[in-house]
């Protein structure tokens, strides 16, 4: 066996009690990248638990997965897409909306950008997208083999997400957290995502990989009965009644087609990983994908954009 073999496969030959323990891994990889075990490379799985910290904090397990003091800490008000709204609102009407990019060309010592609204010329150019958006773009001259097969070759996962709305958190009545973690069901991993300024409750569930493929294609009243039934078989009875319920199915998203992050199959970054951050001549890449810290997570995003100009500021 190389370094870069199936997840799944090094449980199995290094942990006691196998089978349970590949059931419990998978409330963790299903929720962070709609795949099971062995559709993700082992050496992937140990670069995203070493890039859970910073430059001071070492990356591990319990950083990557727990609340308190872990990745699950803290949200967002309002919602991560603040970030994005809040830099657009800096830069005005420098932010060019309905402008999808259809080709990037090295011209003239500099790039042009052409978009459905025209074109930009610029002396370096940041792309930063879903690895599958960037294949979309026409490219002159065209990106290196092993950039291009390193965008074929990463994969999106199939994750989706459902929130049970309620009067208010019960279940912090009865003093539990609202997380909870399953070997069995819709919900493998459940959390609180209570909403503050309304006082209602909501228990949030991700539904990915091999669940998702057995409960992502049933109709929605069939999945909304089996993740309520989840979140009863952890927080009671009461969770069989929400006041609303909704869900939002990432394989169907326009712009990621599967996931919020990529995800490494078996193989892939020993063979092309390396070039998830070379900059291919004028052009220079970001998105959480090509982070050192926090890959995978809006800390990750904003890092390799503060990466990504760095570079270009130091070549101009």
């Amino acid at each position: 066996m190389g370094p870069d073999y199936p997840f799944g496969e090094w449980l199995r030959a290094h942990t006691l009690n196998a089978q349970g323990v590949e059931h419990l891994i998978r409330a963790w990889t299903q929720p962070g990248f709609g795949a099971d075990p062995d559709q993700l490379s082992l050496l992937f799985v140990l670069h995203y638990i070493a890039c859970s910290g910073n430059e001071t904090t070492v990356g591990t397990f319990e950083r990557n997965s727990d609340t308190a003091g872990g990745a699950q800490e803290s949200r967002f008000v309002g919602g991560s897409q603040r970030v994005p709204l809040e830099l657009a609102k800096r830069l005005g009407r420098r932010v060019a909306l309905r402008a999808p990019v259809t080709r990037i060309a090295h011209v003239d010592g500099g790039v042009r950008v052409h978009t459905r609204r025209g074109v930009v010329k610029a002396r370096r150019v940041i792309v930063a997208a879903p690895p599958k958006q960037v294949l979309g773009i026409d490219f002159a001259p065209g990106l290196p083999a092993g950039r291009r097969a390193l965008l074929q070759q990463l994969q999106m996962g199939r994750l989706m997400k459902c929130d049970a709305v309620y009067d208010k958190p019960f279940w912090r009545d009865q003093g539990l957290t609202g997380f909870g973690i399953s070997d069995n069901g819709a919900v493998r991993a459940a959390f609180d995502n209570h909403v503050a300024d309304t006082g209602h409750g909501v228990l949030l569930a991700f539904v990915g990989g091999s669940t998702w493929a057995q409960y992502g294609t049933r109709s929605l009243a069939e999945r909304r009965a089996a993740v309520l039934q989840g979140f009863a078989s952890m927080f009671g009875e009461k969770a069989l009644r929400p006041i609303e319920y909704a869900e939002h199915d990432w394989t169907r998203e326009r712009w990621t087609g599967g996931g919020p992050t990529a995800i490494y199959a078996p193989g892939v970054m020993t063979t092309h990983g390396h070039h998830i951050r070379t900059p291919f001549r004028r052009i220079h890449w970001a998105g959480t994908e090509t982070s050192t810290y926090w890959t995978g997570y809006m800390d990750g995003a904003v890092r390799s954009g503060e990466r990504a100009a760095a570079e270009v500021l130091e070549k101009r």
